[in-house]
């Protein structure tokens, strides 16, 4: 049957199942979210925190102790929620890209509207894929569930910012949380500034408390308490450095509470008693299959998850599973997976450090001061880790090490736990299709106006195994195999060629000597992608002679275009790569043009953060 006709008999049968289901029979559904924040409530055990509140919905309620976001920033983490598929999986795991779903997609509040549900969203959207059509009844800072009309359940997400990263660092602020008494985790330094920002950080969340027992108590006063099922849930983990943007458990691990009235009992989670906990594994994935098992039908073959609630239930997967694409104007690939004791990452632009200079971040006063005292000398390893090139592989164990500072990945003893975990993030990287085997700019090159999901299932057009396993290769510690790599630098495949490239730049000067013949063509390859990376390698470790052609190609790929947006970020983060090197174009960069107008909206700032950057360090001016 074609695929399309599969997703339109889907959704026809989803609305027809539901559209006779009235209030009585079927429960209204509050969401209250907030932004950045792990799980460091009274109810997860921690005594610093103040959330009478939320203790006592968790009293009531179902507290999971392992759920993940998908991404560890929010418009990522978002998009999986919408639309119940991992982010690279449709080509949005980039920071504020903008894509397209295939047709016959369509979000969860759409399905359930055309089901007869009420849906708002106060207010907050920021997803990375596009809209095809109305998706919410109101989203908007004036849409609330009771403007539906009489009798009509409800669906409705209130958001709160005030946890947000940006009010995390906000001053002036008193602080009511004393900073002399917070838990500075092993990868920060324990100074003034971090304690301050910690402390900041626990004030926000009693604030946000309070928010959220006044949607609750808006419920009461209604009288709808006892017909509605209640989450809470944040986005992602804390909008700290190491935490907030980072795939490591510090950075995907949410709190997640879940109350369900005794009328509705039945559609709750088979571990369900109020007060409890579950160790079941969740993630952001399964937030809409279980949502539409609650309206009781089977969600749609297409969605990745496994229903947790509902009578469409789905026995718990074995493992979760998280990532890092390009954070705003930083370009990385980062895959992890936990099964709930252990977590493994997979570091595949290894040369970038985990705390590359994100413009944003670097505004908290815990970012600038952590970075000013490496830049001295004055961190010990689990803190100065964090500014140094990747390993291909980082192992933690949450149970003996929880702020993940001691990696497993070497040790003898646990190599049957990281061959477990790599396996098994390798074949999610295949049941999924992960896009994030090609550069931003070479994948919007190839997919032409095809939807990256439809591009990315196409293995004629993305032969993903085939760069994984290049990738795989080259960012590891194997020993550099000079034919091996050529026979890569001049495959026919460019996601190819760019991995071979990057490959080159990991092993530093030896390789890029042995193969600069290649890597000379290759800065008029086809795919500018590859260009800017052989560009980036022959500047970097190159004969003195490569230099010059290579900041001269950098530049001119630096042009911003609106065609090709995505170009000049890889290139700019190229030159910011070479440091003092670029001091000869500085000029050049200086007279670049304006960003045009017609440029995607969401990442157009991203270019003049880079150009700012380069052109203030001092190490380049």
């Amino acid at each position: 049957m074609p695929l399309l006709l599969v997703f339109a008999l889907v959704s026809a049968r989803m609305a027809g199942a539901l559209t006779a289901e009235d209030s009585n029979t079927r429960p209204n559904i509050l969401w209250i979210t907030c932004e950045d924040i792990g799980p460091q409530l009274g109810c997860y055990g921690d005594a610093y925190a103040t959330t009478p509140h939320l203790d006592r919905l968790a009293a009531r309620g179902l507290t999971y102790t392992r759920a993940w976001s998908c991404a560890p920033v929010c418009a990522p983490a978002r998009t999986t929620l919408i639309s119940g598929l991992y982010p690279p999986s449709t080509g949005a795991e980039h920071m504020r890209s903008l894509v397209p779903l295939p047709s016959g997609f369509r979000f969860y509040p759409q399905a359930l509207r055309s089901a007869g549900y009420y849906c708002t969203n106060n207010e907050k959207e920021d997803y990375n894929l596009e809209s095809v059509g109305p998706v919410w009844d109101e989203s908007s800072r004036r849409a609330h569930w009771r403007n539906r009309a009489p009798g009509q359940p409800f669906f409705a997400i209130f958001n709160h910012t005030v946890t947000h990263e940006s009010q995390v660092r906000r001053r002036p602020h008193t602080p009511v949380h004393d900073p002399s008494r917070v838990r500075v985790p092993a990868y920060h330094p324990d100074v003034p500034e971090v304690r301050r920002d910690w402390a900041q950080y626990y004030d926000q969340i009693t604030v946000m408390d309070e928010l959220a027992a006044g949607n609750l108590r808006e419920l009461e006063e209604a009288g709808l308490a006892a017909n509605t099922i209640v989450f809470f849930y944040g986005d992602h983990g804390p909008g700290l450095p190491r935490c907030k943007r980072f795939p490591y458990n510090s950075g995907l691990q949410v709190p997640l509470i879940v109350y369900v009235p005794e009328k509705w009992r039945h559609l709750a989670p088979p571990e369900y008693q109020p007060g409890g906990r579950s160790d079941r594994l969740v993630s952001f994935v399964d937030f809409a299959p279980t949502l539409l098992s609650l309206a009781g039908v089977p969600a749609p073959e297409w969605m990745q998850g496994h229903a947790f609630m509902g009578p469409h239930v789905r026995p718990a997967p074995r493992f979760i599973f998280g990532g890092r694409g390009r954070m705003d104007e930083r370009y990385d690939l980062v895959r992890s997976v936990t099964d709930g004791r252990y977590v493994y990452l997979r570091n595949y632009l290894r040369h970038v450090p985990h705390g590359q200079r994100v413009s944003y971040m670097f505004e908290t006063p815990t970012t600038q001061v952590w970075k000013r005292l490496f830049d001295e000398g004055r961190l010990p390893p689990a803190q100065a880790q964090f500014w140094l090139p990747k390993p291909a592989e980082e192992l933690y164990d949450l149970q003996m090490d929880p702020d993940e500072v001691h990696n497993l990945a070497t040790s003898l003893s646990h190599q049957p736990v990281l061959a477990r975990l790599r396996d098994a993030l390798r074949q999610h990287l295949f049941a999924t299709r992960d896009l994030g085997f090609l550069p931003e700019a070479e994948r919007e090159r190839r997919r032409g106006t095809a939807a990256p999901y439809t591009f990315g299932h196409d293995p004629a057009q993305y032969p993903l195994e085939r760069l994984v396993e290049v990738a795989e290769a080259v960012s590891s510690d194997a020993p550099f195999d000079p034919a091996r790599w050529r026979a890569w630098l001049a495959d026919s495949e460019p996601g190819i060629r760019y991995w071979a490239v990057v490959g080159c730049r990991l092993r530093g000067a030896g390789a890029v000597r042995l193969t600069q013949a290649e890597l000379r063509r290759l800065q008029i390859d086809e795919s500018p992608s590859v260009r800017v990376a052989a560009a980036e390698a022959l500047g970097q470790f190159g004969e003195p002679e490569d230099l010059a052609p290579a900041l001269d190609l950098l530049v001119q790929l630096a042009v911003p275009n609106a065609a090709a947006p995505f170009v000049a970020l890889e290139a700019l983060n190229a030159l910011d790569q070479l440091g003092p090197k670029v001091r000869p174009v500085l000029p050049a960069l200086r007279a670049l043009p304006a960003v045009p107008e017609e440029s995607p909206t969401r990442t157009r700032s991203y270019v003049p953060r880079l150009l700012e950057e380069i052109l203030q360090n001092p190490l380049s001016s």
